[in-house]
């Protein structure tokens, strides 16, 4: 991977469906440290808890055929909507000025889910998307791996 220029002040978000870490980066562009600003989770109930119910079935009347709908994927959801409010308190930090310049870090599947919430701000506010999942390492490896130095 290229190494990303991280300027001061810049916000890191590295995040996939179920952890978000917002880290600032307090040092300069040339020797950038990160710090984390905040960390956000949701615990993932497992499905017997989400949602209890059989598959719906639709009876198509000219027929009288019967089909089953597909049942809903409740931790898919659960990831959409966490990604969603991230994307709304982003969009909150650039309005208020609180971030000027974010670069955000997610395994694509993420990535995907999460551009469809970003408003015309928070997409301007946007630096860089780097489709990697780095939620699980330590905010020094993962100022590593940004730098090019990891």
């Amino acid at each position: 991977m290229e190494p990303v220029r991280i300027r001061a002040r810049d916000w890191v978000v590295v995040c996939d469906g179920r952890k978000a870490l917002i880290l600032e980066n307090v040092g300069n562009a040339i020797e950038p440290r990160l710090e984390t600003k905040e960390s956000r989770q949701h615990d993932d109930a497992p499905t017997r808890e989400q949602g209890t119910d059989a598959p719906p079935r639709v009876v198509w009347p000219a027929s009288g055929q019967r089909s089953a709908i597909e049942q809903t994927d409740w931790h898919d959801e659960a990831e959409r909507a966490f990604l969603v409010g991230l994307a709304q308190r982003l969009d909150g930090a650039v309005s208020k000025g609180e971030a000027e310049r974010l670069i955000l870090v997610a395994p694509p599947r993420a990535l995907g889910m999460i551009r469809k919430a970003y408003s015309p701000a928070l997409r301007q506010a946007i630096g860089a998307e780097i489709e990697k999942d780095y939620t699980r390492l330590p905010v020094r490896e993962i100022e590593r791996h940004l730098t090019g130095e990891g």
